[in-house]
């Protein structure tokens, strides 16, 4: 495990700077009006994001870490708190603080989410949970403009991030668009088959919610009873206009967030 090394500075010195071969820099400027906290918190935050600071990284205890830094320990203590409620840290008695993984931040955009965690080097793995040949629901053929009854592949997956799982994916695929092979599907991504198979992705229409986990989901994401999940509901249109995937998907929201950018209308 990593110690993360900070030079000691006088608590009348701005900014408070730490850094070392290999470790993240902290920067508090004490002259600005955003808390310390809130200072530390985001800057360790951006250190799990971008691997500065890698899951079983140890921070060591609040004592440790106030007097390294020159904070007050409540000051300290607030910052891992938020981290812990995030899901990023951990508190382990006779350890200390450590680095438990990562939260997905995940542009909205027509893109997977097996290349958006191997581009955020997060290790993507795939267990195939199902792949079924079915009949078309009408809700599922109404999603992919096909006749109710006509035959679709449905996958069922469980996509994790360094060994842990971060969503439950269920997809429809109209038989007749592609051969899904599970093998496949297990090493890499269903739009990465997509674009090998010459499909053409061009957009999406896409929903994003939040509800309670059922007790299997919570199973399966190994998550509490009744946690907080983020849904997805997407159907994905070739360059041609016609849809070619239709997915309902889960996510854990402890490791998960949609990131976007909002513009004003003139």
């Amino acid at each position: 495990m990593t110690r993360v090394p900070v030079n000691r500075s006088s608590a009348y010195s701005p900014p408070v700077t730490a850094s070392s071969a290999g470790a993240p820099a902290f920067a508090l400027d004490r002259s600005s009006p955003v808390p310390l906290y809130y200072q530390l918190a985001q800057q360790l935050e951006a250190a799990i994001e971008h691997g500065e600071l890698r899951p079983g990284a140890l921070l060591g205890n609040e004592i440790e870490l106030a007097g390294r830094l020159g904070l007050s320990r409540p000051t300290v203590r607030q910052a891992i708190q938020s981290l812990v409620d995030k899901g990023l840290l951990v508190r382990r008695r006779g350890v200390g603080t450590q680095v438990v993984h990562s939260q997905v931040k995940r542009p909205l955009e027509l893109s997977s989410l097996y290349d958006d965690l191997e581009a955020a080097g997060q290790k993507p793995a795939t267990r195939v949970v199902s792949n079924a040949v079915e009949q078309a629901s009408a809700e599922v053929a109404a999603a992919l403009g096909i006749a109710e009854g006509s035959e679709v592949h449905h996958l069922e997956r469980l996509r994790l991030s360094h060994g842990q799982p971060m969503a439950f994916l269920s997809n429809y695929v109209a038989v007749s668009r592609l051969d899904l092979d599970t093998g496949r599907l297990e090493s890499t991504g269903l739009y990465r088959m997509m674009r090998s198979a010459g499909i053409t992705l061009h957009s999406a229409r896409q929903t994003v919610g939040a509800r309670s986990a059922t007790p299997e989901e919570a199973r399966l994401l190994d998550e509490p009873g009744g946690a907080a999940l983020l849904t997805m509901q997407r159907t994905a249109y070739d360059d041609t206009g016609r849809a070619v995937e239709y997915g309902a998907h889960i996510y854990r929201a402890s490791r998960y967030a949609f990131d976007f950018q909002l513009l004003v209308r003139a």
